[in-house]
């Protein structure tokens, strides 16, 4: 039997109509929406459902959207089984839950708090982010170091061979931007998000997040879940709350991650929740191993 990996995806991958299908096919489905609807004392579902667009983009939605979406979808599906699982930056609630380390009552509340405390903390420390395609790890650090004297600016996402996200203060990443080009970028694109994840301006968002973290029951996995933070499997319920509170300003190592993986003898990924970007990922970090989506009530069918 292949050893098989759950991958849970981040924010950028909702879209209007994400779960209907989910909802109107599985009673199980339909139950956990609801759930969450209670849970959060917002209509969550009828965002998901119906939108608009943007209030489905705003972190504070987008964030318990995708995880609904994606934890509904690992909860009805009934043979696939997984060795280990990893999610990108929000999707790793999305793996936790999985994994049995946080119920899903309570994640679904603590990932709102988590999309509201990274939402004001945007709006308090003004920033922003973008993709550069073509520079190494290195070299894109040096970048980013030359740029800080014009503000705060970092790696945010290892994302895959060439495709790094940095984020930070408006000055230090559009500096930051002019030099990555200089030095051979192939792709410098400044992404339309509400504030500059995974970088030290979300340290109020951090203190607010612990607040949540003390107050949530987390246990120790079933499997091993791969953190962001570390690009390492972790199973112990202390380390797992310590990493999802560095997780905040913290680079998403998801290369590192994925290879890291594929050394424990992983041969399958399972992409599960909305689009396909990490099924991407994935291919541009190795080609050779199995991916596969799970989206759709059509995509959960098959494992029934």
């Amino acid at each position: 039997m292949s050893k098989k990996a759950f991958l849970f995806p981040g924010q950028g991958s909702q879209y209007v109509g994400m779960a209907q299908d989910l909802y109107d096919n599985s009673v199980e489905a339909k139950e956990m929406i609801k759930t969450a609807d209670e849970a959060l004392g917002i209509n969550l579902s009828y965002i998901l459902f119906s939108g608009p667009e943007e209030q489905l983009k705003q972190t504070e939605y987008t964030q318990p959207a995708i995880f609904l979406h994606s934890v509904v979808l690992s909860s009805i599906i009934r043979t696939l089984n997984a060795d280990a699982a990893a999610g990108h930056s929000l999707g790793e609630y999305s793996a936790l839950v999985a994994a049995g380390a946080i119920q899903f009552y309570d994640a679904v509340k603590l990932v709102r708090a988590r999309g509201v405390a990274m939402q004001k903390a945007g709006v308090q420390n003004i920033g922003t982010m973008a993709a550069v395609v073509g520079l190494q790890p290195d070299m894109l650090n040096e970048c980013c170091a030359e740029a800080s004297a014009e503000g705060i600016v970092q790696a945010a996402n290892y994302n895959s061979p060439g495709q790094i996200v940095i984020s930070g203060s408006v000055g230090g990443v559009k500096k930051a931007m002019e030099i990555c080009k200089a030095k051979g970028a192939k792709l410098v694109k400044e992404l339309v998000v509400s504030g500059a994840f995974h970088s030290p301006l979300m340290q109020s968002a951090k203190a607010d997040l612990l607040n949540e973290l003390n107050n949530t029951n987390i246990y120790d996995a079933r499997f091993p879940v791969y953190a962001n933070v570390t690009a390492k499997p972790s199973v112990k319920k202390d380390e797992i709350k310590n990493l999802l509170y560095e997780q905040v300003t913290s680079p998403v190592r998801w290369e590192e991650t994925i290879q890291n993986m594929i050394k424990d003898g992983i041969e399958e990924f399972y992409e599960i929740g909305p689009g396909k970007v990490l099924q991407g990922l994935v291919k541009r970090i190795n080609s050779d191993v199995k991916i596969f989506g799970i989206d759709k009530y059509s995509d959960v069918e098959k494992y029934l």
